[in-house]
């Protein structure tokens, strides 16, 4: 990100979540909220004309609901990241959410600085996932295969493989991944290939959120 502070849009029901958010967002890391709404209508014009870096959006809102609504961004061709920031800690919500293409997704349990560190890497590129969550997301996004445990599917994985994922979690792309490892493009889409293959992964989303999995398993054991 260069210096200029991270552009925000709001869309949460609770007009005074929506302000203590706001002011959080502001007055303690220097980003700037050019809107805030809990209706459809509105969070579409808002998105539409602002352009922001970043939408924080709630999942559970009357009488507009986040996922319906996530639908309806595509559908229009608004492609502004999305990050969820939610009390719902529900897989289903989390898998529909990251179907729907969401950057992250956040609680609002979470400590105020975690959430301000998190967005910060959200605008950046990274995929952000709650701790708390994190396990849960892998869960749905390895395929059920009896007997093969998440450590199996990393053990498959090759040293150069492990790199490439690990700066998938980081949010780069595959010519930053080339500049960093003094390897061709080609090489690195080559690698994320077999990645998403031994992983049984569909996306570089879901393999960065794999990484961030195992980093956060790593911390806490």
């Amino acid at each position: 990100m260069s210096d200029q502070p991270i552009r925000l849009v709001l869309i949460d029901d609770h007009g005074l979540c929506r302000r203590g958010l706001s002011e959080l967002l502001e007055a303690r890391a220097g980003m700037k909220v050019l809107g805030n709404t809990g209706n459809a209508d509105e969070a579409v014009r808002l998105l539409r004309d602002e352009r922001p870096d970043l939408a924080i959006m709630d999942l559970r809102m009357q009488p507009t609901d986040g996922h319906r609504l996530l639908t309806r961004l595509r559908a229009e061709g608004i492609d502004t990241p999305v990050v969820v920031l939610t009390m719902s800690d529900s897989q289903d919500d989390l898998g529909r959410a990251f179907r729907a293409g969401v950057r992250g997704y956040l609680l609002k349990d979470m400590d105020p600085d975690d959430v301000i560190d998190a967005i910060r890497r959200a605008a950046r590129g990274e995929v952000i996932v709650s701790p708390a969550m994190a396990v849960k997301l892998v869960d749905l996004l390895l395929p059920a295969q009896q007997g093969t445990s998440r450590d199996d599917y990393m053990k498959s994985l090759t040293e150069r493989e492990r790199e490439i994922l690990q700066h998938l979690a980081d949010g780069k792309s595959n010519k930053a991944i080339a500049l960093a490892l003094g390897i061709s493009h080609d090489t690195v889409k080559l690698h994320v290939r077999h990645i998403l293959a031994k992983l049984g992964l569909r996306s570089r989303v879901e393999a960065a959120v794999f990484a961030v999995e195992h980093r956060v398993a790593a911390q806490s054991g």
